[in-house]
Order: structure tokens, then C-alpha cells, then sequence
């Protein structure tokens, strides 16, 4: 609260004291006979002068975990003149009516009340921003803004040569590019329209203008453009530029599946390879990038490691829709419509209150994004498109809602090894752990099933000697030491019957104990990496990836849970996939528990 006070103050004495600039920086004044500063000179003077005088940050912009979001992203519109297969559906999407969005007024003040609470750079985002008619007038009204440093855009390309010059000179300082391959007609089948030549164009009128590094932005997807990484980065050899590999990212519209990603440490390892000289740059405040860059190179790469390595931690970033929502997580749903409140007449000092509000609510980290993915499976050629999970005769057959609905089935009784032998029929072998609470009394349910495989048929041969004892029939752990490592997966299952209650809690988010979903989820991970300390005799697997997936079911108020583990080594990874699932299960049986259903 008291900041607001002590910066205005601040700014009126430096207006008052010294010629400055619109963030109060002051401006060199060259005299005749002296040699006058370059523009990047003049560009470090006046950031170490504003980190010098700097006032103490907003209240309202610092979030519980002492973040300070100094970074906004603003969405002028949620039209796109392309239709990346990642990024939106070949149809499109349903767009909001154009009464419902900010106007260009709605926008600037805004940006004016964010700005004055200590934000420093505003990224301009889309959709595709350069469609919007009055994106230059809105970069050139953000320039005059006091105390803003950065201005930058993130576009992909197809209108950036034509509309750059106007761009900087309204006051635009920095340029983000999407371009994920360097292959025309690979371009076209990625974005579904033309338009290669454009981007390529808009990348070297960036150059041309003098915008360094001008950053291009490229979303990495196996099968698709991991074979061009080498290329991209060759770029860099002679361009300024900053190649920043993405981690390829879920949402609904795209179809995600953890196969199409390759982690950071695999495209780094294929680069590695190559440049066995590749050098690591120190980390910025507050970066979402890792950046290396190849002695001798004018230019560098990155990586923006969403998936296998968070970076909330540091995270500064909030953002405003098209339609004036704030989200203060990209991968969050919680939003809060700022522009019913600016439209309802609300004053400063109450949007002020609400955006606090919400900045207070923001989560230490994106745990639901990352929790779908660990950590990135390795590169395995036998994995076909069809079966993700195929490696050495093991795969998933059948979608994960059609498993909650056969084992909701199994769990009615002692049927269940039947059912099971008739959905799995003659296929490679799985194991499966079924676990689910009785609607009519306490006691749990909870069967083992594992299949034979197809060749030979019939039983897998049963033996009297238990694995874990020795010879005088103490416990003892199996030696796997003259075993050869192989590829190994497992996937366990499991069922928990909330009752409509506590369904409905659930689903809503509404439990006074939290997400009980995201926490079910971390729990899962967590206990499959902690198997061999929970479990007695098992041995410790290096897991190369742990996935936990939650789904609801409205018809029996039920929640289904699927853990899936993977590694590499001489043992399997079983206990692991139930140990995931059972903790799983029984978290969310104590988080989603309700005392009307006891």
C-alpha cells in the first residue's frame, strides 16, 4: 500500500531535478566536441539508473510467496490468420463477440495502472497481434508510459516486415518470432496455410532494423521437426539471433500426448553432439530460458523447459485475454474479469484491490501441467503412433476411459478376473490394480490382475519358490545384477468411489483442504520415486518417467486414476505403477473425503 506514495514521489523529484526520460531515467545531453554515446550505451545507462532509484515494489503485484509479477502479456485479440496443429483446431475456435472484448481504451488504461504499480515490460500476444488495425497506435501509447522499459510483441511473422518500421517507431523493443521449421511445405502442413516466405522475411527486416537478439520461437514435436535442430541452430552462426526450443505443451484443442515430446535434455544431448563446445549462459531474473550459445557464434539457442523442468519459482509473468480476463497462471483456469469491473465504473484503488486479490491466490507452481509429464520418455524407435506405450511387447490397448469403465465393472465382485480376461483377451501382457470403495459397505476391493501373453498361450508357469526369500526362508532382495538393462513399462489402475457429495466438491474445486485432483496427482509421482523406501526388498529404479492421470466420472461419482512409470535397468517397474496408483487413490480418498458421505 505504501508504495504507490513513495513512487509518485520519487518520479516528481526526478522530474523536478534532472531532463529525463518517460521512465525517469535522465538523458545524456551530447555538447558540441564530445563524442556522443552509442545507443546501447545510452540503453545501460538508463537501466542501471532505474535499478539504482528504484521504488519499493507494488503490494498488489507481489503474490504470497514474494514473487513480484513486473511482467505483463497482454492478448489484443483471439483471431490468428494461421492454424498450428499445437496450437488451435484446423476449424478454428469459437470467438468471443467483439463487444466483449477490450477496446483499445479498455487496454491502455490497463497497461497505465499496471505500469504505475511497478510493471516493466509488456508483451503484446494474441492470437496473432498483428491483424489487430491499431497495433501500432496502441505500442506507440504504451511507449509514453512513465516507467516502462520494454515493449515487445510475439507474432508469427506473416505480417512483421510490412508493419516492423511503423512498429519501432512507435517505441516497439522487442520481437519474439514463431517459426518451427525451416522446410516450406513442412511449414504449411505444420500451420495449415502459406506463408514461409513472409516469416523468413520478417526475420531479416528484424535483423536489418537493428532488433538484437531478435528471438525466434520454436515448439518442438518428435516425428515432426526434432530432426531440424541442428539446422536451427547453425542460424545462429551468423544471425543474432536467440533460437528458444520449446517444450512441446498440452491443452484441450491439440491432442497432446506426452510421446510428441522432446525434452530439454534430449535436444541438448542431439546439439551436444554436435558442439561439443557449447557453452552455458548465466540465467536472467526471473528467465524462462536456459541459453547456450557455440564459441564463435554471433548468436545463441535456449530452451523454455515448461515441461520437464518448472520455472514458477521465479515466475513474474501475468496476463490479460482479449477479453479482459487476468490470468495469473498460463496453465491455471482461475481468471478474473477485469473488464466487467472497469465497465461497472469500479475506481483504481478497487481494481487495485482486485488484482491484488488474485496475485494473492496465485499457486506456487502449475502443478496439474506438471504432473502430466515428470520427466520426458527417451526417444525409443518401436514406438509406433498408434501405442505410446509399446516397448518389448508390453502396450496400452485400450483409452483410459474405457479402462475406468471396465474396472468400475471389476470392482463389483468376484467376477473380475473374468471381465478382465475378456477386455485384455489374448493381448501382450498387462497388470492392472483395481481398487474402489464399496457404495454399500467399508471394505475395499482390491484385485491384481495380470494377463498372459498371446504366444504361448495358456498360463504363465507357476512356481513354489518365493523370489524374496533365501534358502532358510528369511527375507532377502534378488540379485538383478546379472540381468541385461531393458526398456521397462508398467501401468496400474485404480477406482475411488467418492459419493455425489464429495464428487461434486471435487469437480468444482471447491474442497476447503484444496485442489484435491493436483494433490492426489503430485502425491502419485512422488511415492512411485519413493517405491524402493515404502516398499520392502524392492530395488531403487531410476524412473525416466512417472505419469498420473485423474479422470472423473459423473455416472458413478467416481474418480479413476492411471499412474504409468517408465525406465531403463535390469528390473521392472511394477510396484512402482502401483505403488503411484495406490498412494494416489488414497489421497484423494483422504482429501475428497466429506462428512456428509461418512
Amino acid at each position: 500500500m505504501a508504495a504507490r506514495p513513495v513512487s509518485r514521489m520519487l518520479r516528481r523529484v526526478l522530474r523536478s531535478s534532472v531532463r529525463s526520460c518517460s521512465s525517469g531515467a535522465p538523458v545524456t545531453q551530447h555538447h558540441r566536441g564530445e563524442p556522443s554515446q552509442t545507443a546501447a550505451e545510452e540503453l545501460s545507462a538508463r537501466r542501471h539508473f532505474l535499478r539504482e532509484h528504484a521504488a519499493p515494489f507494488s503490494a498488489f503485484l507481489t503474490d504470497s510467496f514474494g514473487r513480484q509479477h513486473s511482467y505483463l502479456r497482454i492478448s489484443l485479440t483471439e483471431k490468428c490468420n494461421l492454424r498450428c496443429q499445437y496450437c488451435m483446431p484446423e476449424e478454428g475456435v469459437p470467438l468471443t463477440p467483439k463487444a466483449d472484448l477490450l477496446t483499445t481504451e479498455e487496454i491502455l488504461t490497463l497497461a497505465q495502472l499496471f505500469v504505475k504499480e511497478g510493471v516493466d515490460k509488456i508483451r503484446l500476444t494474441g492470437g496473432e497481434p498483428l491483424i489487430r488495425p491499431d497495433v501500432v497506435d496502441i505500442v506507440a501509447q504504451l511507449h509514453r508510459l512513465e516507467g516502462l522499459r520494454t515493449i515487445g510483441i510475439t507474432t508469427n511473422g506473416i505480417n512483421l516486415a510490412r508493419l516492423l518500421p511503423q512498429l519501432q517507431k512507435a517505441g516497439l523493443s522487442a520481437i519474439n518470432i514463431s517459426l518451427d521449421t525451416l522446410v516450406p511445405a513442412k511449414f504449411e502442413f505444420i500451420v495449415r496455410r502459406k506463408g514461409f516466405h513472409k516469416v523468413m522475411e520478417g526475420i531479416h527486416k528484424a535483423i536489418d532494423l537493428g532488433y538484437s537478439p531478435v528471438k525466434v520461437n520454436c515448439v518442438v514435436m518428435r516425428g515432426l521437426n526434432e530432426d531440424e535442430l541442428l539446422n536451427f541452430v547453425a542460424l545462429t552462426e551468423g544471425l543474432p539471433l536467440d533460437v528458444r526450443f520449446i517444450e512441446y505443451m498440452p491443452f484441450d484443442g491439440n491432442k497432446w500426448n506426452f510421446k510428441k515430446m522432446v525434452s530439454y535434455k534430449e535436444m541438448l544431448d542431439t546439439l551436444r553432439q554436435q558442439w561439443p563446445e557449447l557453452e552455458k549462459l548465466p540465467e536472467e531474473e526471473s528467465s524462462t530460458a536456459k541459453a547456450f550459445k557455440i564459441p564463435g557464434f554471433r548468436g545463441q539457442f535456449s530452451f523454455i523447459t515448461s515441461m520437464s523442468e518448472h520455472f514458477c519459482g521465479t515466475c513474474n509473468r501475468l496476463r490479460i485475454t482479449a477479453d479482459g480476463n487476468l490470468k495469473v497462471c498460463l496453465f491455471g483456469n482461475s481468471e478474473v474479469s477485469l473488464r466487467d469491473h472497469l465497465r461497472a465504473g469500479a475506481s483504481e484503488e478497487e481494481l487495485l484491490q482486485i488484482i491484488g486479490a488474485a496475485v494473492g491466490r496465485k499457486k506456487r507452481q502449475h502443478a496439474e501441467l506438471l504432473l502430466m509429464l515428470q520427466d520426458s520418455p527417451p526417444a525409443i524407435p518401436s514406438i509406433s503412433s498408434q501405442d505410446p506405450f509399446r516397448v518389448q511387447g508390453i502396450r496400452h490397448r485400450v483409452s483410459f476411459s474405457n479402462q475406468m469403465e471396465t474396472l468400475w465393472k471389476g470392482c463389483r465382485g468376484p467376477g473380475t478376473p473374468l471381465l478382465a480376461q475378456r477386455w485384455l483377451g489374448s493381448s501382450p501382457p498387462q497388470r492392472h490394480c483395481s481398487s474402489c470403495q464399496d457404495s454399500d459397505t467399508n471394505p475395499k476391493c482390491l484385485s491384481a490382475v495380470s494377463q498372459t501373453p498371446a504366444t504361448p498361450s495358456g498360463p504363465l508357469p507357476t512356481s513354489d519358490q518365493l523370489t524374496h526369500v533365501d534358502a532358510e526362508g528369511r527375507a532377502a532382495m534378488v540379485d538383478v545384477g546379472g540381468k541385461p538393462d531393458t526398456e521397462r513399462v508398467a501401468v496400474a489402475s485404480a477406482v475411488v468411489l467418492l459419493g455425489p457429495v464429495a464428487f461434486k466438491l471435487v469437480q468444482k474445486n471447491q474442497l476447503k483442504k484444496g485442489d484435491a485432483l493436483v494433490v492426489a496427482q503430485l502425491a502419485g509421482v512422488q511415492a512411485a520415486k519413493q517405491t524402493s523406501q515404502l516398499i520392502p526388498l524392492c530395488h531403487h529404479v531410476a524412473l525416466s518417467h512417472v505419469q498420473v492421470q485423474l479422470e472423473l466420472d459423473s455416472t458413478h461419482h467416481a474418480v479413476g486414476i492411471q499412474a504409468s512409470c517408465r525406465a531403463r535397468g535390469p528390473t521392472g517397474v511394477e510396484m512402482e505403477a502401483l505403488t503411484a496408483a495406490a498412494v494416489a487413490a488414497l489421497t484423494l480418498t483422504h482429501t475428497g473425503s466429506s462428512p456428509e458421505d461418512s
